[in-house]
């Protein structure tokens, strides 16, 4: 059974509108990228660690709570395999869209902060659109 945060003892549901959910939505990937960033940025520059080591770890970490988050508090959605199949499956497209812009646009742009942020930026955005209509459209419609 998938992990699951008790964020509130309200019966689940995926009757939240739009609105709401979008709203949630950017709130949940706003602190979850700072957690993303802020390890990409400690692994690259503290540690030395590669592009794409570091930007990977950090989405991993990002995602994971995003993903716990949204779906007991953006989509109140029933703990469920099928739908934590399904996540893990979206989890691994942006996980290549993600990794892959930022990598490819570091290896692009000099060596700096402020083009790792650029870079973290862009790819977040890439994986951010398609994780909301995914899971919107498709991921908590799963029964």
């Amino acid at each position: 059974m998938p992990v699951e945060l008790p964020l509130d003892d309200e019966e689940a549901s995926t009757d939240v509108d739009l609105k709401t959910q979008l709203i949630r939505f950017v709130i949940t990937g706003a602190g979850s990228a700072v957690l993303d960033f802020g390890l990409t940025i400690l692994l690259q520059y503290a540690l030395g660690a590669p592009y794409a080591l570091s930007k990977a770890l950090g989405f991993l970490l990002g995602t994971t709570v995003a993903y716990l988050i949204n779906r007991r508090w953006t989509f109140r959605a029933e703990p469920s395999t099928a739908r934590f199949i399904a996540v893990i499956v979206l989890y691994a497209v942006t996980f290549a869209v993600n990794v892959g812009l930022y990598a490819w646009l570091s290896s692009l742009w000099e060596d700096g902060l402020l083009y790792s942020a650029i870079a973290f930026v862009i790819a977040q955005g890439a994986a951010t659109v398609i994780n909301f209509v995914v899971q919107r459209a498709v991921i908590f419609r799963i029964r």
